[in-house]
């Protein structure tokens, strides 16, 4: 059910290579969309890019590469979780890119 999903799952989304990481607050992703980013294995640390390992899923963040997909409309599997503390870094990576300063 998409009123399930919350900020830090990871997903499977149908057609869609690499895991996805959800960064869009939970009352968002009732709606059935979600803004999530790509977690790619084969990448290095950056600014924007965070490491997480949760549930046997590895890689990095790509925060810069926000995307909103209708999990309405594509098939999607939830197949981990990241902790409270990779939320926090991943939100704070982002809210830098539309910082001011």
């Amino acid at each position: 059910m998409v009123s399930e999903l919350r900020q830090g799952d990871v997903l499977k989304i149908e057609n869609i290579r690499h895991p996805v990481l959800v960064v869009s607050k939970d009352y968002f992703n009732e709606s059935g969309q979600i803004i999530g980013c790509p977690i790619f294995t084969d990448s290095i640390e950056s600014a924007l890019n965070v490491y997480v390992e949760t549930d046997g899923i590895y890689g990095f963040v790509h925060c810069e590469q926000l995307a909103f997909w209708d999990v309405n409309v594509r098939g999607y599997t939830k197949i981990g979780n990241v902790g409270l503390e990779d939320k926090i870094d991943i939100s704070d990576t982002i809210q830098g890119i539309f910082d001011y300063v």
